[in-house]
């Protein structure tokens, strides 16, 4: 759940283009809980004002002269760390940059609709302020707790282990890192099929995939159809497509791509995974839920519970945003609730091939 906003945000706006700094602005204070206090042209300008003014959230665009948004982020995190929204371009370059951004630390993202200077802006108006309103409610802290030192490290309690054939795994927000944390610390590939959704947009969850794939001993991908299904995989969902697991004609377990309409506002969304999962596999099937808002993916984790399958829910110790994690566990739909640094241990144990 977010903490509800009851105060005026201070927003910085960081973009090299004095047209879109203005138009963002606009955007935002058409909202009257926003507040945008400065303004910045690159990231040099960017740093020094957030250690001036110390704003609630910031606004950073991508590519800039001087220092670009990776750098400033970098700095931002190391000097002052602040809820960032990053605001990026549809570009390869600049969706794998935003992807590497959500894994130093920022939020979220906004996708510029066409380019660098959108003159379209206000397509994704709504959603940009939606999104400065959530980084400003969370806990900046959370955001960058992955790993507890030695001495935090809590025992897990034994369980059954069974014969796992998928694992699905829902996130939204804070998800990208809370992903990465867990599948770069898988240690071994024999391991059920892991089937992710993350909401996020087309066009970025590539790069997501791609990402994952160059930190993790796992063989990570877009999904596609008919995609099989082994141990070792790691499927990432398409944005703008949701994703469901079937059985083929040899009994071999294969992703699905569905254009139904957005479920929870979202697509892909976690539910509609996680219920054909239960359906599919029935028992052998494991369910985690991470950080994010709303409550994708409860309905679908009790049903995996309800068919003998075992389901791990975040826990607000770890989460960025406690909305998700916090629905599935309230509707019954969880067997376990861990911080995020002992999910991949336990994930270990019980789906190991």
């Amino acid at each position: 759940m977010i903490t509800p906003v009851t105060r005026q945000i201070k927003v910085l706006v960081v973009d090299d283009s004095a047209f879109m700094r203005k138009v963002i602005s606009d955007i935002l204070e058409e909202d009257p809980r926003i507040k945008v206090i400065a303004k910045a042209r690159d990231g040099i300008d960017a740093v020094e004002k957030v250690l001036k003014l110390s704003p609630d959230v910031i606004t950073l665009d991508v590519e800039m002269p001087r220092m670009d948004g990776i750098a400033a982020l970098k700095e931002i995190m190391r000097l002052k760390p602040r809820p960032v929204v990053m605001v990026s371009s549809l570009t390869r370059k600049g969706t794998a940059v935003t992807i590497n951004a959500l894994a130093l630390g920022a939020v979220d993202f906004v996708a510029k609709p066409s380019g660098a200077i959108s003159l379209d802006m206000r397509a994704v108006a709504q959603e940009l302020r939606e999104k400065v309103l959530v980084a400003a409610s969370i806990d900046i802290e959370k955001l960058m707790k992955a790993t507890p030192p030695p001495h935090e490290a809590k025992r897990l309690v034994p369980v059954k282990k069974g014969e796992v054939e998928v694992v699905a795994i829902a996130a939204s927000t804070g998800g990208p890192r809370a992903i990465q944390s867990i599948l770069e610390r898988v240690k071994t590939t024999s391991i059920a099929p892991l089937v992710i959704v993350q909401h996020m947009p087309s066009g970025f969850t590539k790069s997501f995939a791609e990402r994952l794939n160059e930190i993790s001993k796992l063989e990570v991908l877009e999904g596609f159809d008919n995609l099989p299904l082994k141990p070792g995989i790691a499927v990432v969902a398409p944005g703008g497509s949701h994703i469901i697991v079937e059985s083929d004609r040899e009994k071999q377990l294969i992703c699905r791509l569905s254009d139904v309409p957005p479920l929870h506002s979202v697509k892909p969304a976690a539910d509609l995974l996680f219920l054909s999962v239960a359906d599919v596999v029935g028992g052998a099937s494991m369910g985690i839920v991470l950080t994010g808002m709303g409550r994708d993916g409860a309905e679908g984790a009790r049903a995996i519970r309800q068919k003998g399958g075992y389901v791990i829910a975040e826990s607000n110790e770890t989460c960025v945003i406690y909305g998700m994690p916090k629905a599935t566990i309230e509707c019954g739909g969880a067997d376990e609730v861990l911080p995020l640094y002992a999910i991949p241990d336990r994930l270990e144990e019980i789906a190991s091939k």
